[in-house]
């Protein structure tokens, strides 16, 4: 639970109630793919029981679990069906189809192959704690975190949220701390990074168990190579991979986390009381090693509904960008989103569950 994480923050004037939260979701909840569906996604209980509460409240935390449901369908099967119906169209008809004609027997196969290919599934862990006013996805993928983020703000009315964004970029830190071999008050390096040309050759060179307090690191630095990953530990109580773009990847909890608990310690509660325990502690503590908390642009969105009229705090999502960032604009929820020029790399997509 909470191997990866993309942290946004929570405008102040969402105000609900867990009961609220589950009627929300109540209304989008996950359902297996239909013969010829080749995507289901929806909202399926945390615990994992049947029927079960689709918001779990865990020492105040509000946990819930997002599931996709996508039919695998090979381009090359595909293709091959496609071709089969233009050969036996060819032998009919003495033609060849045409491109739009192609496209209708593409449909047509595609419909013919999906009762018949096999589904994959994957969940997004989501974690809400309205006192810190965090919202948490488990996943590396910036653009599946877009998606489940526009579904929820999309469900639950008034809710705004922006990408945490700090006053100084993650990149520009980690190249500090291993420039300087002074990291930030409660964290060490640890023995993996990658750095990056910024020029048009976008060189690369990773150090994988390796110590990074070394002049070759320092060179690479002072060349304009500059961190994209930094492997860190937190007090020595959870090691994380810290990436340019404020992701938090390849969260392992150490032993030290786990003193006093009996070895058959277990199951849902205690794993989210662990994790979120842990975590809660660690986002301030690495918001204050880079510099503070940036302003979002949440309350700018609210600002901007409401300069037309709406009658209550729409919901919107902001990418983390401190600068150049594009005016808002409405939704087709009727609410705003607001965001950079570009969108956000997404860095790791393939790791992605759907």
């Amino acid at each position: 639970m909470f191997k990866n994480m993309i942290v946004y923050r929570i405008a102040p004037q969402w105000q609900v109630e867990l009961t609220q939260v589950e009627e929300a979701l109540a209304k989008a909840p996950f359902m297996e793919c239909g013969a010829t569906q080749e995507k289901s996604l929806g909202w399926v209980p945390p615990r994992g029981d049947a029927h079960g509460p689709l918001a779990e409240s865990v020492g105040g935390q509000w946990i819930l679990r997002f599931m996709v449901e996508s039919k695998v369908l090979p381009g090359s099967v595909l293709a091959r069906r496609v071709k089969e119906k233009a050969e036996r169209i060819e032998q009919e008809t003495g033609r060849k189809p045409g491109k739009k004609e192609s496209k209708e027997l593409k449909d047509e196969a595609k419909l013919d192959l999906l009762p018949m290919a096999f589904t994959k599934q994957g969940s997004i862990w989501v974690w809400i704690d309205t006192t810190s006013r965090l919202l948490v996805l488990d996943t590396s993928s910036q653009g599946r975190a877009d998606e489940v983020v526009t579904l929820l703000i999309e469900a639950l009315p008034g809710l705004s949220v922006s990408l945490l964004n700090t006053q100084t970029s993650p990149q520009a830190a980690m190249a500090h701390w291993l420039k300087e071999q002074e990291p930030p008050v409660g964290f060490t390096v640890d023995r993996e990074c990658e750095l990056k040309s910024a020029n048009e050759e976008k060189a690369v060179v990773r150090y994988a168990r390796h110590p990074l307090d070394i002049e070759e690191v320092q060179a690479h630095i002072d060349a304009g190579k500059l961190p994209t990953k930094l492997a860190l530990t937190w007090d020595d109580r959870v090691s994380f991979m810290l990436t340019e773009g404020l992701q938090i990847k390849k969260v392992s909890f150490l032993d030290a986390v786990f003193e006093g608990t009996k070895a058959d310690d277990g199951g849902f509660d205690t794993d989210v009381a662990i994790a979120t325990g842990e975590l809660v502690k660690l986002i301030p503590d690495l918001i204050e090693a880079l510099g503070g908390e940036a302003e979002s642009g949440v309350a700018s969105a609210a600002a901007a509904v409401a300069s037309e009229g709406a009658s209550m705090p729409a919901p919107s999502v902001e990418s983390r960008a401190p600068t150049n960032s594009a005016p808002a604009r409405k939704s087709g929820a009727g609410g705003v989103v607001t965001g950079p020029a570009q969108v956000p790399v997404d860095t790791d997509p393939e790791s992605a569950p759907f």
